[in-house]
């Protein structure tokens, strides 16, 4: 064998894989198809780290973040209303922080450098065209686009992206649904920190995470806006078949978004410096791929492993900790000698007992509430409309009171009583 372990895909998942089985000793090669790590990559949330705390103590002192996130707020919008829940924590603006924001690129770069120092080998700039199998159909390598680029190794780890054509290729996806992917496309928009820090209310490397619904016109789906240093990022993430059976196009969507009244203020004057689209799994635990196979691991979002629950939006701490996961039971398996199902399955083990998969099963019925049709289009409006009549004075008119405001709306909205139970029962048991 030329290596312990291939993997392939030098984002987080595959960096942290990487890193662990360097630490263990093995011969691993990590292999990007960019040029470098993150050059591929765009990024629509922010980053959650906490999982670094085992494989980089105090990470935070040499991590490229941008800003620490210390304000979070949850908007829901219409055409010309907008209700936001908005916290702030000082305590997340110190060690240990609790979230971050991050150029991609950047905090890639950085985190693949850790598994080299480690002593894990870098190959950029290659393409993995297959993989390559024993007689018994074992995943015993890849095929690459290079010349003679056959490379083999005892087990192979997929951490190749949202559309892993390796855990397709080996058949640890069942049938490809297109409502299970959403499409999230971004803007990232220059202004000076002293505008940023002034328009959003925060001071030094603080920064501000905002997730919205209701800003996409139709298209079940929903909005973002986040604080860097000096720069702001802003974009929407749209369910596929929904964006496909419309006629505007995503950029009309981010127009749109941009000029609303609860927005068009904080991005004010700014330049646009990138425009970037990335497809996303959506679907959470209802959708995850087989996650080991003869020879094979599957991390990240070659995986499927990102969670879109409302108000937990939530990917790449997924990504790392599945990618630790998976370089430590591929360690481990190449210790005893024993690579195929058996030997890999600690790996699932390691996954069922952490929050990797335990967070998944909790929510699991979260992301189709959260990007039901009910939930996307009929909610917003029913919710501000309330608000918007308790805060309404219509004096000499009395207050009509809270339920007959309710009763009401719910009627205007065409929403069903048993609609609204059953929504709040699966809220209610997802997030108890």
């Amino acid at each position: 064998m030329d290596f312990d372990a291939i993997v392939v895909g030098a984002g987080p998942a595959g960096s942290c894989a990487a890193l662990e089985l360097a630490r263990a000793g093995k011969s691993v090669l990590l292999i990007e198809r960019g040029p470098f790590p993150g050059s591929k990559n765009m990024y629509g949330g922010v980053v959650y780290p906490r999982i670094l705390d085992e494989l980089v103590p105090q990470w935070w002192e040499e991590a490229p973040i941008q800003r620490w996130v210390t304000r979070r707020s949850t908007m829901i919008m219409t055409p010309t209303q907008a209700l936001t829940i908005d916290f702030r924590s000082q305590n997340w603006a110190a060690p240990p922080y609790n979230g971050a924001t991050a150029y991609r690129p950047d905090f890639d770069h950085w985190l693949a450098g850790k598994a080299t120092d480690a002593g894990a080998q870098l190959l950029c700039s290659t393409v993995v065209t297959g993989v390559l199998r024993d007689a018994a159909g074992a995943v015993i390598g890849v095929r690459t686009d290079r010349p003679d680029g056959d490379l083999t190794a005892k087990v192979v780890i997929a951490c190749d992206g949202v559309n892993s054509f390796i855990a397709k290729e080996v058949g640890l996806y069942g049938k490809v649904d297109a409502a299970n992917y959403t499409l999230g496309v971004k803007e990232t928009l220059a202004l000076p920190k002293e505008v940023i820090d002034e328009r959003f209310g925060v001071r030094g490397r603080e920064g501000v995470d905002f997730e919205v619904v209701g800003c996409t016109e139709g298209v079940n789906g929903g909005g973002f806006l986040y604080t860097n240093l000096d720069t702001v990022s802003l974009g929407v993430v749209l369910k596929l078949p929904r964006l496909a059976a419309q006629k505007k196009r995503p950029e009309e969507i981010i127009a749109s978004f941009k000029k609303h009244p609860a927005i068009a203020p904080l991005i004010e004057g700014a330049d646009l410096k990138e425009y970037s689209a990335h497809v996303i799994p959506e679907a959470g635990y209802k959708m995850l791929p087989k996650l080991v196979g003869p020879g094979l691991l599957v991390a990240g979002d070659a995986a499927a492993l990102c969670l879109a629950a409302g108000i937990w939006l939530e990917g790449m701490n997924f990504a790392m900790a599945s990618g630790m996961y998976a370089g430590r039971a591929a360690a481990q398996a190449v210790t005893r000698g024993n690579t195929g199902p058996d030997g890999l399955k600690p790996y699932l083990e390691m996954l069922n007992s952490s929050f990797v998969l335990k967070d998944h099963r909790k929510l699991q019925h979260i992301p189709h509430l959260v990007l039901s049709d009910r939930v996307q289009n009929q909610y917003p409006a029913f919710v501000a409309n309330i608000v918007e009549r308790m805060f309404r004075v219509d004096n000499p008119a009395p207050k009509p009171g809270l339920r007959r405001i309710v009763r009401e709306e719910r009627k205007r909205a065409g929403i069903r009583w048993r609609d609204l139970l059953s929504d709040g029962w699966t809220g209610m048991k997802g997030f108890s």
